[in-house]
């Protein structure tokens, strides 16, 4: 009897490597920088082992003072043995109890991050510089509101 995992993974509908879309969001990993109009901190990305989820934590304060920090788990969801999500998804949770869900698009340098689902009406929507050490933007609420911020990628 032997083991071949690929074999097995193939049978029950799992991918044997992560998505092409999802290996895009690499220009996130590392520690960054945030500053803004409403949080200021620090968020730093790195991949989970088997690279099929990008982690992010988060330690910010926000403008009225309080500490707000988190994990965030970004990929394909694959709930018991489905096929990939097509779009990638995450959730946040956070130290006051929030979870929020999110899904991530990446098209050339512009990464938008849907509050909810793809096409809400809140959203961040940011741009890389050209060195790829800045991520420029804002989030948008619905009803008006939001915030800019500038992430600056620490080296």
């Amino acid at each position: 009897m032997t083991n071949d995992n690929t074999n097995d993974a193939q049978t029950y509908g799992r991918p044997t490597e992560p998505s092409p879309d999802l290996k895009d969001l690499d220009r996130l990993v590392g520690k960054w920088e945030v500053s803004g109009d409403y949080v200021e901190g620090t968020s730093t990305f790195e991949w989970m082992e088997g690279g099929f989820f990008l982690l992010q934590r988060v330690d910010f304060e926000g403008q009225d003072g309080h500490r707000i920090k988190g994990i965030e788990i970004i990929g394909h969801e694959r709930p018991f043995g489905a096929k990939p999500s097509e779009e990638i998804q995450s959730r946040f949770y956070s130290n006051t109890g929030d979870t929020l869900d999110y899904v991530y698009e990446l098209e050339g340098d512009t990464l938008t991050i849907w509050g909810g689902e793809k096409g809400s009406p809140a959203y961040y929507r940011g741009t890389f510089g050209a060195d790829g050490d800045t991520l420029s933007g804002a989030w948008h609420y619905p009803r008006g509101g939001g915030y800019e911020a500038i992430s600056t990628r620490v080296r």
